[in-house]
């Protein structure tokens, strides 16, 4: 008999694992109320102090035992922690609570902590709002430093082979173990964009997260099963079930290093179709991953997080320095450049914005919508985009559109940008293209008047599908919902697809189908023919696209439309998938 342990899979590779497992048992810092004498206040405020600076000791210390051979991105963890130390949200405002107030520094922090919470509780994007587990795990570390604890249980020297069980994971603690050569985690909180399951995709580690009671259920030492792809932890496993569940896990080590092996042979299908891999990116650091993957040049650079962890906004030559060290990283290779893609109420302080809020702040003021009724905020980002065009093969992407009448203004103001460089005497490409994201049903339903207006689109599935199906991605009561394979979803994009296909301009898709071997076969027999995705799921996407036949894909798929009306589907669906 088995236990199975259902939560959200989420893996770089998702592949299967084994190991015994280990439960790795944390008690949160929570302070309690307490007032200090006036004469503490200036000794309370150095200990604050010295509690940041010990944390910071530990991040950087941790950052240096950081592999050469791990992605750029999970470094790109630990300094965001280190900036947040050095945030004065959490470095200052603490310090004044102390002094104005008479709190224990351990209380200050506790108060600032749920103030940021309920900032965070308040965010849009699902994305930066996950980011809130990120500050809390640098909260708790000055709450540790501050409350001179060190590790509650001090795992052993070796965890090789191991699966970590836990509440959750912090990215230092997963740099750490995953140097100890542990090989899954599993967790009780945590959704697809969690840091958990980032951090678990770049690393190339299985995890399952999201498991609810996993530190109960499970038991030290008893050996699981982790399917990262399925998101199932099974333990107590018949052992002639097991033997050939590690079978099957050194096959797909097999499979992997063949993988590694192929990396320069070209994405063509059987039938000889070229399909167009490229890559999402963040950072100008993440273009090393990209060219190891020998990806076709970045489809989607989300720049927003030049706004974050920062008290004033990026202005033109910030940006322009930033694009052009990744025009030039890119030695040729094509540059899509998303504008900004914001809401009001999670935008940095020193954007001076009216306080903005919303009963329902998906649906709010954000992304384009924002930059409209703001423009000196995306003002700087175009000029900065236009230079940088002189220099390389850039494309301008923007974000959450939703009528035609919005297309027409920032082109507008793309136009008057463009007077201004000439008037100046800067040089830009004039024919740079310009593209735009269909993430939400109505642009998608208007696909065919974009086109018109546009010179490529970019699919982005992850709000597509939470707004067709209404369903918050990474909220635990409704992420089962949230269905890739709904009917309404397929139909949307192909419905985009067509309608760049008969406008004869590009279309991508950026969203995490794109890189999820499960869709690859689908969204070929669509007629997608650019994807963009993670750097590290670039190899098992290829693999796919060369072992497919396209025409028996489209003919596949085009059966499965006519059908899209019946209750079960599946039958269609798995012949096109297998």
């Amino acid at each position: 008999m088995s236990l199975a342990c259902l939560g959200v899979g989420i893996s770089g590779s998702r592949r299967l694992a084994t190991g015994e497992a280990h439960l790795l048992i944390r008690h949160a810092f929570e302070a309690q109320p307490r007032h200090i004498d006036p004469e503490r206040i200036e000794s309370e405020i150095t200990r604050f102090r010295q509690a940041v600076i010990a944390a910071q000791a530990h991040l950087q210390q941790v950052r240096r035992q950081i592999p050469a051979d791990l992605q750029t991105d999970v470094a790109a963890f630990i300094d965001s922690h280190l900036l947040m130390l050095e945030d004065p949200l959490i470095a200052e405002i603490p310090i004044q609570l102390i002094r104005q107030h008479r709190h224990s520094a351990e209380w200050a922090l506790q108060i600032q902590w749920e103030e940021l919470v309920q900032r965070f509780d308040e965010m849009e994007d699902p994305l930066l709002r996950s980011r809130k587990d990120d500050v809390e795990h640098v909260v708790q570390q000055v709450q540790k430093a501050l409350l001179e604890q060190h590790q509650d249980s001090e795992p052993p020297q070796s965890l090789a082979g191991r699966v970590i069980i836990a509440q959750d994971i912090t990215p230092a603690d997963a740099i750490q173990l995953r140097g100890q050569g542990i090989v899954a985690f599993v967790t009780e909180f945590g959704n697809p964009m969690s840091h958990t399951a980032i951090l678990a995709r770049s690393l190339g580690i299985p995890a399952v997260v999201g498991v609810r009671q996993a530190t109960q259920l499970l038991h030290q030492g008893e050996t699981l099963v982790v399917d990262g792809a399925h998101g199932v932890v099974l333990a107590n496993l018949d052992p002639r079930v097991l033997s050939g569940l590690r079978q099957k896990i050194a096959h797909q080590e097999t499979e992997m290093t063949h993988l590694r092996r192929s990396v320069d042979h070209p994405a063509v299908t059987k039938d000889g179709h070229r399909i167009t891999l490229q890559a999402n990116i963040e950072f100008a650091e993440d273009i090393h991953d990209l060219i190891t993957a020998k990806a076709e040049g970045v489809g989607l650079y989300r720049t927003e997080f030049l706004y974050l962890n920062r008290k004033d906004i990026p202005d033109e030559e910030e940006h322009f320095e930033n694009y052009l060290r990744i025009v030039v990283g890119l030695r040729g290779l094509p540059l899509t450049i998303r504008t900004l893609d914001l809401g009001a109420d999670k935008a940095v302080d020193s954007c001076a914005l009216p306080s903005l809020h919303s009963c329902n702040p998906a649906l709010g003021l954000r992304a384009l919508r924002l930059c409209l009724k703001e423009p000196d905020l995306i003002r700087p980002q175009l000029r900065a985009i236009l230079r940088v065009s002189a220099y390389g093969r850039v494309r301008m992407l923007f974000p959450m559109l939703s009528s035609l009448r919005e297309l027409l203004r920032i082109k507008a103001m793309v136009a008057e940008t463009m007077v201004e460089l000439e008037a100046a005497d800067i040089p830009f490409t004039r024919n740079i293209p310009l593209g735009g994201m269909i993430e939400v049903p109505a642009a998608a339903l208007s696909s065919a008047a974009f086109a018109r207006h546009l010179d490529f689109f970019s699919i982005g599935t992850n709000d597509l599908i939470q707004y067709t199906l209404a369903v918050d991605r990474v909220a635990d009561e409704v992420n089962h919902l949230f269905d890739p394979l709904h009917p309404a979803v397929l139909y949307l994009i192909k419905l985009t697809i067509e309608a760049a296909r008969a406008a004869h301009i590009p279309v991508s898709l950026c969203g995490e189908m794109a890189g999820d071997i499960r869709y690859t076969r689908l969204l070929l027999g669509m007629g997608l023919r650019e994807f963009s995705m993670q750097p590290g799921a670039i190899l098992e996407v290829k693999r796919l696209v060369r072992e497919s036949h396209l025409g028996r894909l489209e003919r596949k798929v085009k059966e499965l439309f006519a059908a899209l009306d019946q209750d079960d589907m599946s039958d269609l669906i798995d012949d096109i998938l297998s």
